[in-house]
């Protein structure tokens, strides 16, 4: 019975995280908007340029930087989960490695992204 509500959490929990992001993605472009009409109901002059700003703001500089770091964060946190699991056989290590290896591929894709754009920003 406790088998059966494994995967039941699973998705039910992956539904909630991509739920709450799509919530506050459409919660911060209300909350746009809502600036943008407060702006204009009190007369202020606005430019397509800053509608355009606001609604796209620019990303940070060092925003490849930072999403390298979490992914290969993600993977050493695998991997060291593999290490420390209780199976003498080693079978957790070399699935955890495994599970690891993909994160740790776009960790280091982001740094690639990062060292070469750096430059330009």
């Amino acid at each position: 019975m406790a088998g059966e509500w494994v995967p039941i959490i699973m998705f039910v929990g992956l539904t909630i995280v991509i739920g709450l992001f799509f919530w506050f993605r459409y919660r911060g472009r209300s909350d746009m908007q809502q600036t943008i009409r407060t702006a204009i109901e009190k007369g202020q002059e606005l430019s397509p340029e800053i509608i355009d700003r606001l609604g796209n703001p620019t990303p940070p500089k060092d925003k490849d930087l930072r999403l390298a770091l979490i992914w290969l964060a993600l993977a050493i946190g695998l991997a060291l989960s593999g290490f420390f699991a209780p199976d003498p056989s080693g079978h957790a290590f070399h699935g955890s490695l495994a599970g690891a290896a993909f994160p740790f591929c776009i960790g280091v894709a982001y740094l690639i992204m990062w060292k070469f754009t750096g430059n330009e920003r």
